[in-house]
C-alpha cells in the first residue's frame, strides 16, 4: 500500500522524481570514478569507464520511469506524439480516417438494420414462444387456414397455452367530414392475451365478445385515439359507426404496440363467423398466432399439429385432404421476405469493411518505410521494442477513434436516409424498421469492429519493423531489402483488395442484371398507361347481388366516360397481386384424382381482360350478358389447360368444386394466355377467371386503359366514384407501373442492387488506389535499377513491361481468387436472383475484365513515370 501511495505521489510530482533521478544516476557514476581513479587510472579514463559500466543512460530513465508508475505519463506523451505526426501528415491522416469511417459507417448501418429485423426481441413477453401457425398445402407451405379448422385446432392441441386467428380488411368509418376506409383487423377473443398485450385504457376482448349475436366492440390502436379522438380518456364506452354498424370502444391499446405481420391498423373487431363461407372447411380466410407452453419446442408443436391435421384429413377427406400444418417461430414469418436481402447486404458491407481495413494497413505500410530512419534513430537512443510498439497502438488507437466517429455519423445518415427509402406501404408492414437509430447493440457492434481495426492497424507496423532489423535504417543499403520486404507485403494485400473487389463486382452483376431480367419479364398484359383504383363499397348498400352488380356498372359507365379513358374493367384482384383467392376443382365427368386440385381463382367483369391486353388463345371472353341469370361459366388460363386437359380441347369441358355440387359447375367458354396474376418473380399457376357478375363483391379494383399518362386521371377517380354513392370508399389510386417498381419482388431486388453495387463501386476503387500504391512505392524503389536499366541502353517499352508485368501478376492471382469466391458467394445469394445462373459467365467475364482494365489503367501512370526517368538523374541520386 506505501509503495502504491509512493507511485501516485511521483506521478503527480513528476519533475521532482526526475530531479532526484537525474541526481541519483549522476551519484552512481561519481562514485563508479573515484573507484577506477582508485585503481589507478587517469581521470579522463575513469570517466569513460564509469559510464561504458552504467550502461545508456536514456534506456535507464525510461525503464525507472516504467518501474515507478509512469505509463499514465507515456501514454499522454505517445498521444502527443501521434497527434502530431497526424497533423504533420494530414493527407495520409484524411485518407486513412475516411477510408476507414466509409467501411465502419456501411457496414454498422446496415447491421442496424439486421438488429431491427432479427435481432431485436419483438415487443411482446418472452417473444421467443410465439409461433406463427399456418396450413400447409401442396402448392403453398404457409397457407390461409378456414374458421372451422381453427376451431378444431384449438380445441384438439395441448402444446399452445394460446391460439388465435387474425384476418384483415377495409372498415368504413363513418366521421363527420364523410366515410373513411381504414385499415382494420379482425382477431378472435384472445388475440391480445396470446400476445402478451394489455389496453392502457379500458379492457380487452372477452370470450363472449366474438359468438354471434354479441355486441358489436372494438379496440383502438393508441395512434387512432389520439387522432380521431383527441386523446380523451372518456373515450372507452364510446359508441363509433363502423361498415353501417355501431360498435363500442372498449380500449385503447399501448403507445408501443405494433403487429407486425400487417400494415397498421386503426381498430381491431373481434371477429364472428357471419358469413356462409366462412362456416365451411374451404373458405380459407385466416392466419394464426400461438402461444408455446413451457417445455414446448417448436418441433414439438410442429408434429402434434400435422398429426391433428391428419386426423382433420381423415375425418374431412373432401375439404380437409392433403393439408398438413405449418408451425414456426412468429420472427421468422415476419421477417422470411427480407432476410435474405438484410444477409447480402451485411455480408457486402462487411466485405467493403475488409477492404477498407486492407487499405489502410497499406496506407500504414507506407508510413512505416517513411519512418524507418526515425525508428532507427529512436532504438539507438534506447528505445526498447516494447517502447515502440505502444507508440505505434497509440498512433492506430487514435486514428480508429477519429475514423469510428466519422463511420457513425455516416451510419447515423445512412440509417435514416435508406429508411426514408422505403415506401409507407412496405414500412407499414415492418413496424420494426421504423424509427432506426444508433442503439446501444449497434453501438457496441461499431465498438467491437473499432477494436479489431485497431488490433490490426496496430500489428501492421510492429510485425513490419519486428520482421526486419530497425538498425538497418541508418544505412542507405538497407532501401533495397525493406523495399523487397514492403512490396512483398503490400502486393499480399492488394491481391485481397482486388479479389474482394471483384466478388462484391460479381454480386453486384448478378443482382443488377436479375433484376433487369425481373422488370423486363413478359407479363402477359400490357402495363403501359393503365391506371387502377380500389373500391370498398359497404354491404349495407347493397343487401342483394343484384344491387351491387347495378353499382359496378354504374362505376364503369361512369369510368369509361373519362375523358381519355379508352377501356375499363374490374376485379376483386389485380395483377401481381398475392395468391389470396383459391379454389379446389373436380371435373365433370373424370374420376376423382384422390387429391386437391388447387387453382387459383379471379372474379373479373367483361371488359376486364381486355383492357389488361391480355390475349385470348381459344374460345371468348365474359360479356355483360354473363350474368346470375345465365348458365355459370369459366375462363382458363394456359397453364390450367396445358395441366388439366392436355391433348384435348378445353372448351365446353364442366368443373366445379370437391363435390361437384351443382350450383359449382361451370362451362368452360375460353382460354387466354398466362399472365403475371400473382407475384412478379412467381410462375403463374393453373387460374380459373369467373364472371364478377356471378360471384359479385362489394371489395374489388377498377383498372382503365388510357391514351394519355394515366397519372392524369388518377385525381378524378375518386370524385367520379363518390358521384355515383359518396358512402363508398376508395383508395389505392396508381398506375400499374407504380404497382410493378413499388412491388416488393422489385423493391427488393432493386434495393441489393443499388447498395451492393455502391459497396462495389468503393471497394473498386479503393482496390484500385491500393494497386497504384504498391506499383508506384515499387518504381520509387526501383529508380536505381531502372536507371542502369536505361543507362545500358534499355528501352521505354521494356521499362513499360518491366512495370506492368508486375502489375499483371498481381491482377491475375487477385482475379482467379475472386472469381472463385464469386461463384461461391453467388450461390449465397441464389435465392435472390431471378432469370440468373450463380455462375453467369457473362457477368463474370464482364467484372473480370472492368477489373482487370480498371488495375490496368491505374498501373499505367507510375508505369509512364517509370519509363520518363532520367538515367543520369536517378543515378546521381541515389
Amino acid at each position: 500500500m506505501g509503495k502504491t501511495l509512493r507511485k501516485l505521489r511521483l506521478l503527480f510530482r513528476r519533475g521532482l522524481f526526475s530531479s532526484e533521478l537525474s541526481e541519483e544516476m549522476i551519484f552512481h557514476r561519481d562514485q563508479a570514478e573515484q573507484e577506477f581513479r582508485a585503481a589507478g587510472m587517469s581521470p579522463s579514463a575513469a570517466r569513460l569507464a564509469a559510464m561504458r559500466q552504467f550502461g545508456n543512460t536514456t534506456r535507464l530513465t525510461d525503464t525507472s520511469h516504467e518501474v515507478v508508475g509512469f505509463k499514465v505519463e507515456t501514454i499522454f506523451q505517445d498521444l502527443r506524439f501521434a497527434l502530431r505526426q497526424l497533423r504533420r501528415n494530414l493527407g495520409f491522416a484524411f485518407t486513412a480516417i475516411l477510408i476507414l469511417a466509409l467501411g465502419i459507417g456501411a457496414t454498422v448501418a446496415i447491421f442496424a438494420f439486421v438488429d431491427a429485423a432479427l435481432i431485436k426481441p419483438l415487443p411482446y413477453p418472452n417473444p421467443n414462444r410465439l409461433v406463427a401457425v399456418n396450413a400447409s398445402t401442396a402448392q403453398s407451405p404457409q397457407s390461409l387456414l378456414s374458421y372451422p379448422d381453427f376451431l378444431d385446432w384449438k380445441r384438439m392441441n395441448t402444446v399452445f397455452s394460446g391460439l388465435d386467428v387474425f384476418t384483415s380488411g377495409r372498415i368504413e368509418f363513418n366521421t363527420p367530414s364523410g366515410t373513411e376506409s381504414v385499415h382494420g383487423e379482425f382477431v378472435s377473443s384472445g388475440f391480445f392475451s396470446t400476445l402478451g398485450v394489455h389496453p392502457v385504457l379500458g379492457r380487452d376482448f372477452r370470450l363472449e365478445d366474438d359468438v354471434p349475436g354479441a355486441s358489436p366492440v372494438l379496440i383502438i390502436r393508441y395512434g387512432a385515439w389520439k387522432r380521431r379522438f383527441g386523446g380523451r380518456p372518456d373515450v372507452v364506452g364510446q359508441v363509433v359507426n363502423l361498415s353501417g354498424v355501431q360498435h363500442t370502444i372498449v380500449g385503447v391499446l399501448p403507445s408501443d404496440f405494433e403487429f407486425a405481420p400487417r400494415e397498421i391498423a386503426e381498430f381491431f373487431v373481434p371477429h364472428k363467423p357471419i358469413p356462409d363461407c366462412e362456416k365451411t372447411r374451404n373458405c380459407d380466410d385466416f392466419d394464426a398466432i400461438a402461444r408455446l407452453k413451457d417445455g414446448i419446442s417448436v418441433s414439438a408443436a410442429q408434429a402434434q399439429m400435422k398429426a391433428i391435421a391428419h386426423e382433420l384429413e381423415i375425418q374431412y377427406p373432401d375439404s380437409n385432404r392433403g393439408r398438413g400444418a405449418s408451425v414456426i417461430p412468429l420472427s421468422g414469418s415476419i421477417v422470411g421476405d427480407i432476410r435474405p436481402i438484410l444477409f447480402v447486404l451485411l455480408g457486402g458491407a462487411t466485405l467493403l469493411l475488409l477492404i477498407a481495413c486492407v487499405n489502410v494497413s497499406s496506407l500504414l505500410l507506407v508510413r512505416a518505410e517513411s519512418r524507418r530512419r526515425e525508428i532507427a534513430v529512436r532504438g539507438a537512443l534506447g528505445a526498447s521494442r516494447s517502447r515502440l510498439s505502444r507508440q505505434f497502438v497509440t498512433e492506430s488507437l487514435t486514428l480508429v477513434a477519429a475514423g469510428s466517429t466519422l463511420g457513425l455519423a455516416f451510419a447515423y445518415a445512412a440509417i435514416k436516409g435508406l429508411s426514408a427509402l422505403i415506401s409507407k406501404n412496405w414500412l407499414a408492414g415492418m413496424p420494426f424498421l421504423r424509427n432506426l437509430g444508433l442503439n446501444p447493440r449497434i453501438l457496441l457492434f461499431a465498438l467491437l469492429i473499432a477494436a479489431l481495426a485497431a488490433v490490426l492497424f496496430s500489428a501492421t507496423p510492429i510485425l513490419h519493423f519486428w520482421l526486419s532489423d530497425m538498425r538497418n535504417g541508418l544505412t542507405e543499403g538497407s532501401r533495397t531489402s525493406a523495399g523487397m520486404l514492403w512490396r512483398r507485403m503490400g502486393a499480399n494485400l492488394v491481391v485481397i483488395e482486388l479479389a474482394t473487389a471483384l466478388v462484391l463486382l460479381t454480386g453486384a452483376g448478378l443482382l443488377g442484371k436479375s433484376f433487369y431480367k425481373l422488370m423486363h419479364e413478359d407479363l402477359g398484359f400490357n402495363p403501359d398507361h393503365l391506371a387502377t383504383v380500389n373500391v370498398s363499397s359497404p354491404s349495407r348498400y347493397f343487401p342483394n347481388p343484384e344491387g351491387q352488380v347495378e353499382f359496378d356498372h354504374g362505376l364503369l359507365e361512369r369510368a369509361r366516360a373519362l375523358p381519355g379513358v379508352q377501356s375499363a374493367g374490374l376485379s376483386n384482384m389485380l395483377p401481381l397481386g398475392c395468391k389470396c383467392f383459391v379454389n379446389t376443382v373436380r371435373f365433370v365427368g373424370k374420376p376423382d384424382p384422390g387429391i386437391d386440385n388447387q387453382v387459383d381463382q379471379r372474379a373479373v367483369s367483361a371488359g376486364y381482360l381486355q383492357t389488361l391486353q391480355v390475349k385470348l388463345n381459344t374460345g371468348r371472353l365474359f360479356t355483360d350478358q354473363d350474368t346470375a341469370a345465365s348458365p355459370n361459366v369459366v375462363i382458363i388460363n394456359q397453364t390450367f389447360a396445358r395441366k388439366y386437359f392436355l391433348g384435348e380441347d378445353p372448351i365446353g369441358k364442366q368443373i366445379g368444386d370437391a363435390k361437384l355440387t351443382p350450383a359449382s359447375i361451370r362451362e368452360i367458354i375460353g382460354v387466354v394466355a398466362d399472365f403475371k396474376d400473382a407475384g412478379l418473380d412467381e410462375q403463374q399457376g393453373p387460374t380459373e377467371y369467373v364472371p364478377f357478375d356471378q360471384d359479385p363483391d362489394g371489395y374489388f379494383y377498377i383498372a382503365l386503359r388510357t391514351s394519355q399518362d394515366p397519372t392524369s386521371i388518377l385525381p378524378a377517380l375518386a370524385p367520379m366514384i363518390h358521384s355515383v354513392d359518396p358512402g363508398v370508399s376508395v383508395d389505392w389510386q396508381s398506375t400499374m407501373q407504380q404497382q410493378i417498381d413499388e412491388s416488393q419482388p422489385a423493391y427488393l431486388r432493386r434495393s441489393a442492387a443499388f447498395l451492393v453495387g455502391g459497396f462495389a463501386s468503393l471497394a473498386l476503387v479503393l482496390g484500385i488506389v491500393g494497386l497504384y500504391g504498391v506499383i508506384a512505392y515499387s518504381v520509387s524503389q526501383r529508380t536505381r535499377e531502372i536507371g542502369v536499366r536505361m543507362a545500358l541502353g534499355a528501352q521505354r517499352s521494356s521499362v513499360y513491361r518491366l512495370v506492368l508485368k508486375e502489375a499483371v501478376r498481381l491482377i491475375a492471382v487477385g482475379v482467379v481468387l475472386g472469381l472463385a469466391g464469386s461463384v461461391a458467394a453467388a450461390m449465397f445469394i441464389g435465392k435472390m436472383l431471378f432469370g440468373v445462373q450463380p455462375w453467369d459467365v457473362e457477368t463474370l467475364a464482364s467484372v473480370a475484365v472492368v477489373l482487370s482494365l480498371s488495375a490496368l489503367a491505374a498501373s499505367y501512370f507510375p508505369a509512364r513515370r517509370a519509363a520518363s526517368i532520367n538515367p543520369i538523374e536517378a543515378l546521381r541520386a541515389e
